[in-house]
């Protein structure tokens, strides 16, 4: 089953498309907030989601009231939420692009919208996630090879002379002829952070950061990360919520 979360103020745009939705043909399962608190109420629940659908404007006629991003930037910073689908539903168009740059949405729809667009939507979602039942996985060359790594399984990377070192659960790997800036831009948006020049970590991977003595500790493990200066303050930043 499929969890959805509409954020709408506007009780008939909500209405509406707890409508469409509640007669698509597969299993959804269909959560309601019309605030930006409701949202983060329902966010904290056990559920897990597999789609959001948010209003970007939350304050009717006052178009200042962004509480749609506001809480689509929330998801993106937890780890279980920073690949599902968010889906804009606006009758601003640079609120739309705005969101498109900043939150990397899966689509928007516009307002009036038609039900065929939102069944559209639904669609491409539930296909896409029967799609990627497979953790996420980055391919490496290692001795002439082409390997497919599951992303889960890389703990951190380290950045070694002409090329990176995988700190794997089992094994370490060293793959050639990469820098760590390239091999980043090739795993998963918001799945590792950059902590050092020379050292990436998996976020699921981490214990706690301790930014007093610039090091990151990762669960069950015995290495110990540590943090550059230069990264210090955007991850005080990180931590401190």
């Amino acid at each position: 089953m499929t969890h959805v979360l509409i954020l709408e103020d506007d009780r008939a745009s909500m209405e509406a498309l707890e409508k469409i939705l509640m007669e698509y043909p597969e299993d959804i399962c269909v959560h309601a907030a019309s605030s930006y608190d409701e949202a983060k109420a329902l966010l904290n629940a056990d559920t897990r989601y597999g789609l959001f659908l948010l209003d970007v404007n939350l304050g009717g006629e006052d178009r200042s009231d962004i509480g749609g991003i506001l809480f689509a930037r929330e998801l993106r910073e937890q780890f279980r939420y920073a690949f599902t689908p968010v889906v804009m539903v606006t009758s601003v168009g640079a609120m739309e692009m705005q969101a498109y740059r900043e939150l990397h949405c899966y689509l928007y729809i516009m307002k009036p919208f038609r039900p065929e667009q939102v069944k559209e939507v639904v669609q491409k979602v539930l296909k896409k996630e029967k799609q990627e039942d497979e953790p996420p996985s980055v391919v490496v060359k290692r001795d002439g090879v082409n390997y497919q790594v599951r992303c889960e399984d890389i703990r951190y990377i380290e950045a070694i002379p002409r090329g990176v070192r995988l700190h794997l659960r089992e094994e370490d790997w060293n793959v050639p002829y990469i820098t760590l800036k390239q091999l980043l831009l090739k795993l998963p948006a918001g799945m590792f952070l950059q902590c050092h020049r020379m050292f990436a970590v998996n976020r699921r991977e981490v214990e706690y950061y301790d930014t007093v003595n610039r090091i990151v500790k990762l669960r069950n493990c015995k290495d110990v990360v540590e943090i550059g200066v230069t990264y210090k303050a955007e991850i005080g930043r990180l931590v401190s919520g």
